[in-house]
């Protein structure tokens, strides 16, 4: 009998220590971590690790990180060599957001090749979130910012062909439309956004989509994650996604979950016209757990952490 006892006390020890074992884990944070939309993703990804892994703020990570695709030319739809708008415009959007509700924002910018900066500007160095246009370009070059032709040889021809008929038909999943948007967590815990586009190809002068609102293309709160959003802006801004996202984990949803809510809220509401239409978002929470969803298969994105860099596959609605 008392060798049974013994031996129920050790299994009783044993599962107890399992169990502890198993809450460690469970509370374990996945961090240092970046996550980033689509395939340019993976480069913006690298830089944006090269902070995160010297310990670095996840608000100085995102800057680099989308930096990196606003400033290579052969990328059409972020930055220098973004297609312009109908009447030969580049015209740009972006947004940044830190662990504290500091924020940023620049509209129909043009001239100026890495328009994130300028948003971190006005975060910083301004008591205002968002600047526009002319306003934003002036504040830019007050701030040390050089003005870039940023319509390159190859968009310019584009452009001249698309005027031929100029037909404005935007087509899912191509990426003429889309943006680089970025979360990452730090490793001291410090959550933070980016978001940049040169928005939709052949647009009408002065559209803005989500990218530069806060709320719609990107949101961070400190205390709960990250989300950010690609695709076509108008349906994220119509459901306020990102901040959507967000404040369905802070209801207790995995970062998985929340995106799936999301996405299918824009598909009941769209119903009658989804197959046009791709949105797509990605999240982070607090513990370093992400997720991601898309209206139609063809979204991707990047996630870098402690096990390498990788391009994932989004799941999709349809």
């Amino acid at each position: 009998m008392a060798s049974r006892r013994t031996f129920l006390k050790k299994a009783g020890v044993g599962a107890l220590g399992i169990s502890s074992l198993s809450k460690a884990s469970l509370n374990e944070v996945n961090k240092p971590i970046v996550l980033s939309t689509w395939r340019f993703g993976i480069e913006a990804n690298a830089a944006a690790w090269k902070v995160l892994s010297s310990g670095g703020w996840a608000l100085d990570a995102v800057e680099k990180g989308v930096r990196v695709v606003e400033s290579d030319p052969k990328e059409r739809s972020v930055g220098l060599g973004g297609r312009p708008d109908r009447d030969g415009h580049v015209t740009l959007d972006a947004c940044i957001m830190d662990e504290d509700l500091n924020i940023g924002s620049v509209a129909c910018l043009e001239h100026i090749e890495n328009p994130i900066s300028v948003a971190r500007a006005v975060m910083e160095k301004t008591p205002h979130v968002m600047l526009v246009g002319d306003g934003a370009l002036q504040f830019a070059l007050s701030q040390g910012f050089k003005k870039t032709e940023l319509l390159t040889p190859a968009s310019e021809v584009e452009w001249k062909n698309w005027l031929k008929e100029s037909l404005y038909i935007p087509k899912a999943n191509i990426e003429n439309h889309d943006t680089i948007g970025m979360i990452a967590l730090d490793s001291s815990g410090r959550l933070s956004g980016a978001c940049t586009t040169s928005g939709m190809a052949y647009k009408m002068h002065g559209r803005v989509g989500d990218s530069p609102i806060i709320g719609a293309g990107l949101y961070v709160d400190g205390e709960v994650g990250a989300a950010t959003a690609t695709g076509h802006g108008e349906e994220v801004i119509r459901i306020a996604g990102c901040h959507l996202v967000v404040e369905l984990m802070r209801q207790g949803k995995s970062p998985q979950a929340a995106c799936e809510e999301a996405v299918e809220r824009v598909y009941k509401k769209q119903k009658e016209r989804i197959k046009d239409i791709q949105v797509g978002f990605i999240a982070l929470n607090k513990q370093g757990e992400y997720g991601a969803f898309c209206v139609q298969p063809g979204f991707n994105y990047a996630v870098h952490d402690q096990s390498g860099n990788k391009l994932i596959d989004s799941g999709s609605r349809i």
